[in-house]
């Protein structure tokens, strides 16, 4: 199958050999295990391990640095793909780094609460992380030139950009979004103890996937469920650390008139998002093309700003009075400001918020310069 060139690629390259591991978090499916085989196949001697395998397993799990080598051998270069699998793997990842200074170890994961969880302490000051996410508007238009990838531009709003779906015949789309949103997603997050009711589970996607674009209340969200704010939370929590939905809080700076407390939560994929509430209809013909587009527009600026390794604050504003603001980006001192429209329209910010922030620009994002929102 064809493969695009992923940015991520060549800031990991020039992280390789500094001495630190190299964490790559990511969803299921997103890419991880080819971009890191691609790295591989740079170097003679370097190994991939499945930490899914048993063997695998047992040969990371509490070992002393002597008996990690002898297990992995001859090699200046290891990939460990599904890290989280292994207990206490950051233990075992800093045996290595603190020993043999030479050895340059990634490990994978498509489960940041798992992965953070077993890294943080071991590995403090001891690695660099990267988050691959699917396919990127701006890697499609590096591979396939910008003409074709804004051709392309419904397609990719109606079956998302995971790499496998997106490099196979349209008309195999559905059933591939089905195959990933069964087989992986479902199963990541049933693999919980915290998850007990698998039908409040759907149901909660399903309520989210309904309310893209739109400012979400965990109390609506639990009265049409069934299930208390508690777990309606911990989902939500759980659903982002498996890359699955992205939370976007509100920016308040204490004004009275500003709501401080809420948030707009949009899904890493807009395939899964549809797949979820099966419709996969054409953007002529459909109700929400105005969430999919802020959606859109939102998740391929925070995929834009990551794989270049910026670093940015994002928010959505909105006052009591319902004045708002779809989408805000805060970076070395400057705020930057964005309405999405779908259509060509544009459309002026609240003068309140120019009077709260008189340094902040204004920019209606539509399909006509959407390229150079996302490069900016």
């Amino acid at each position: 199958m064809e493969q695009i060139e992923r940015t991520l690629a060549g800031k990991i390259a020039a992280r390789l050999f500094k001495g630190k591991a190299i964490v790559l978090y990511g969803p299921r499916r997103a890419g991880k295990t080819t971009l890191c085989k691609k790295l591989l196949s740079r170097y003679k001697k370097g190994k991939y391990f499945l930490c899914d395998n048993p063997d695998v397993k047992d040969a990371l799990t509490n070992k002393t640095a002597t008996e990690l080598k002898d297990f992995i051998g001859n090699t200046n270069l290891v990939v460990l793909d599904e890290a989280q699998n292994i207990v206490n793997i950051g233990k075992s990842i800093k045996l290595l780094v603190d020993t043999y200074p030479k050895l340059q170890i990634i490990a994978t994961g498509s489960s940041s609460f798992d992965l953070a969880n077993s890294f943080v302490e071991p590995l403090t000051g001891r690695k660099y992380e990267f988050e691959l996410f699917p396919l990127s508007y701006k890697e499609i238009s590096m591979h396939e030139g910008g003409i074709e990838a804004k051709r392309k531009l419904e397609r990719m709003m109606i079956y998302g950009l995971y790499p496998d779906i997106y490099l196979s015949p349209e008309s195999a789309n559905q059933e591939l979004i089905e195959e990933i949103k069964t087989s992986y997603l479902f199963k990541d997050i049933l693999a919980y103890q915290e998850i007990k009711n698998s039908d409040a589970l759907t149901r909660l996607l399903q309520m989210l996937a309904l309310q893209i674009g739109s400012e979400v209340s965990y109390s609506e969200l639990s009265r049409g469920i069934g299930i208390d704010i508690k777990t309606v939370q911990r989902y939500i929590d759980l659903l982002e650390k498996i890359f699955v939905i992205k939370k976007l809080p509100a920016l308040s700076r204490n004004r009275r008139t500003e709501i401080s407390k809420s948030r707009k939560i949009y899904f890493y994929d807009l395939g899964i998002r549809n797949a979820l509430i099966r419709n996969f209809n054409p953007l002529g013909i459909r109700q929400d093309v105005g969430g999919l587009w802020e959606n859109f527009c939102v998740m391929e600026k925070i995929k834009n700003t990551s794989n270049k390794r910026q670093f940015a604050n994002f928010y959505f504003w909105r006052t009591w009075q319902q004045q708002e603001v779809d989408f805000i980006i805060e970076k070395g001192g400057s705020m930057e400001a964005f309405g999405f429209k779908w259509g060509g329209k544009k459309s002026a910010s609240p003068a309140v918020f120019h009077d709260l922030y008189p340094n902040s620009t204004w920019k209606t994002v539509n399909r006509n310069n959407f390229e150079n929102f996302l490069e900016t």
